[in-house]
């Protein structure tokens, strides 16, 4: 007998299901696509335990016939083909007609659905791909597909599911992406009887924007309008430099209102950003991408989540210059943060200064540009600066000199030539290694830094410190966050974070993974010093912040822990995700760029540096100090 043999229908549908049902959250998106393919105008996604008790999608569209009923859940099924040609220009979301069959033999599914055509419904019961009845329903027109007990019988793929939260988060996601690509369409989603989404149908993206994220995303954004060169259509949002997100999960991109995840686009995306936000940020960009079916093949992967380009070059030069031009159009500027005292400093002048510059712009700023000894301020990347006219160093007169970032042209800073290269002293957290060939006695740096006579300050930006070692350079800003962090951990470790009541409630609106986030993390948030509640639909109430935290900033910090909570969570241990959360409010709530310091609290910020456990860098890794010997100074003035 020969060795090759023909599997099975039951076996190639779990084949099948391995590559088109990774999780709870690619059932619905199965479900959801045939439903926006039956041209249905309200879909509504039910689930329990995270999808792996219950998911059920019911919309109102055309449904589907007694023998069509029957006839979805053969393989290769489908009715959105006909020919060899339709593969070759494909204009809807569903195509493959392997969704339902795998879905139904690696779970417990009923359909009910009801065509125009028929007086009478059709429901329809599977069990691991097995059809156990098929009967006469009465119902309205429309399917209803529910769909139990996902991976009963592969026990091997139920395994390695993640946690309840972390697959609703996942469905939570993808009902939102598409609630925002059809936003004359209605949308709702439930857990466990809960409503966490519900939008209705709107005229515009920008009313469906305002549904979902609310009014302060809203007030951040760019909205591109409708471009078009080559054959591409683009349509939008996306945001100022100054709203940074520490991962892509706040990018929606569609090709032909089809949700997709492509590296070329994503790098176009980064491309426009370029010289305006830090490498690690992204932004919030919500795009359509447009172009006729033959120019795309959406036929690449299973989970049809992947594409290509005919003219791939094209397209991605087409969406980085147009979000470029809307960027350079918009001349993107922050918006300027309470006046608020800076907290964490003994009482002062300085102290009761509001930052003049969010610590995004100095990022921004710092990193984005570079010393060349020929010239003046060049951008990485050797990209032309008069592409970037705002964003230059210009000193002021009278001194000191500050960070501008006006429109004037670059202008040639003294230093010396050649520039003498800086010994960096970086002492990386707690779990981190030292680069190789770098030792540093951490009592002997702390020593040095007591040490220290403090000259001045420039660019109101940076200390400049004088000790037997050298010439020290001390970024402000990250001392103080170094300072602040490890106060803030000390706080959690004892349980006593110093808090400060509001007058008011602030009340955030969250979006429906957010909220899934928030009911996750509520007790860190609890133990960070933060008092918070539900109020109301995707929507909670902060009654008190960490004492440290300027109440300009606690909107903006609770919304970056939600973020670290939806990246990080899966990934890393509970104690790393807390110093993730100190980092955050360090980071917020330490002082700025461009603020004018005197001596006594220069000396004090010195002083507390030097008591922390690691004082050369940040939470995120940033060196807290440059340190020019004397050999380097001499080496400069060509004495040695």
């Amino acid at each position: 007998m020969g060795r090759i043999r023909v599997l099975s229908d039951q076996i190639a549908n779990k084949i099948a299901a391995g590559e088109v049902v990774e999780r709870p959250a690619s059932v619905v998106k199965e479900l959801l696509e045939n439903s926006l393919d039956a041209q249905a105008s309200e879909i509504r996604v039910e689930c329990d335990g995270g999808g792996r008790r219950l998911i059920r999608v019911a919309d109102n569209g055309a449904g589907m016939l007694r023998d069509d009923a029957l006839l979805a859940f053969e393989r290769h099924a489908t009715s959105k083909l006909a020919s060899v040609d339709e593969l070759e220009a494909i204009a809807t979301l569903g195509f493959r007609g392997e969704a339902l069959p795998s879905i139904a033999s690696v779970s417990r599914l009923v359909l009910e659905t009801r065509s125009e055509e028929e007086p009478t419904g059709t429901r329809v019961e599977i069990a691991g791909g097995k059809i156990l009845s098929c009967q006469e329903l009465a119902m309205a027109r429309g399917t209803a597909i529910a769909v139990r007990d996902l991976f009963f019988n592969v026990p091997a793929r139920k395994k390695f599911l993640r946690s309840e939260q972390t697959e609703l988060t996942h469905i939570a996601q993808l009902v939102t992406h598409y609630s925002l690509a059809w936003p004359g369409y209605s949308f709702s989603l439930h857990h466990a009887g809960k409503e966490l989404l519900s939008v209705t149908p709107v005229e515009t993206l920008r009313e469906r924007v305002f549904q979902v994220f609310g009014q302060s995303t809203l007030d951040e954004l760019i909205e591109l309008g409708e471009r078009a060169a080559g054959g591409f259509r683009l349509s939008g949002f996306i945001s100022r430099p100054q709203v940074q997100k520490s991962n892509r999960n706040s990018i929606y991109l569609f090709v032909n209102r089809r949700l997709i995840r492509d590296r070329l686009l994503l790098h176009a995306i980064s491309a426009a950003y370029h010289n305006l936000m830090p490498p690690a940020s992204y932004p919030f960009a919500l795009l359509f991408v447009d172009c006729e079916p033959g120019e795309v093949d959406v036929n690449v992967h299973p989970s049809k989540t992947e594409v290509r380009f005919r003219q791939g070059s094209l397209a991605h030069d087409f969406v980085r210059d147009t979000m470029r031009e809307a960027l350079m159009a918009s001349r993107p500027v922050a918006n300027a943060p309470s006046a608020s005292p800076v907290s964490g400093f003994p009482p002062g002048p300085a102290g009761q200064m509001a930052a003049r510059l969010p610590y995004s712009e100095f990022t921004q700023a710092i990193e984005n540009f570079r010393f060349d000894e020929a010239s003046n301020v060049l951008p990485e990347g050797n990209a032309p600066p008069e592409r970037l006219p705002e964003y230059t160093l210009k000193p002021e007169m009278p001194p000191p000199a500050r960070f501008d970032f006006g429109a004037a042209p670059p202008i040639a800073v003294g230093f010396p030539e050649p520039a003498p290269e800086p010994l960096r002293l970086r002492v990386p957290d707690t779990h981190a290694k030292l680069p190789e060939g770098v030792t540093l006695d951490p009592p002997q740096t702390m020593a040095q830094l007591a040490g220290l006579r403090v000259l001045g300050q420039i660019y109101e930006s940076f200390i400049l410190a004088a000790g037997p070692d050298g010439l020290w350079i001390v970024d402000q800003h990250v001392a103080h966050e170094r300072i602040l962090f490890e106060k803030f951990l000390a706080q959690q470790a004892a349980g006593r974070v110093e808090q400060q009541r509001l007058l008011l409630p602030l009340v955030l609106q969250l979006t429906a993974p957010q909220e899934v986030e928030y009911q996750r993390i509520a007790d860190d948030l609890a133990r960070a010093g933060f008092e918070t509640e539900p109020f109301g639909q995707r929507t909670i109430a902060i009654k008190a912040a960490p004492a440290d935290l300027s109440p300009g900033e606690i909107e903006r910090v609770v919304y970056e822990i939600l973020e670290i909570a939806e990246h990080e969570m899966r990934r890393v241990s509970v104690d790393d995700f807390r110093r993730g959360i100190a980092a955050s409010l360090a980071c917020r709530a330490a002082i700025k760029i461009n603020m004018p310091l005197d001596q006594r609290k220069m000396e004090w910020l010195l002083s507390e540096l030097s008591r922390t456990q690691c004082p050369m860098s940040c939470p995120h890794g940033r060196p807290v100090a440059l340190r020019y010997t004397p050999r380097d100074i001499l080496r400069a003035f060509h004495r040695i």
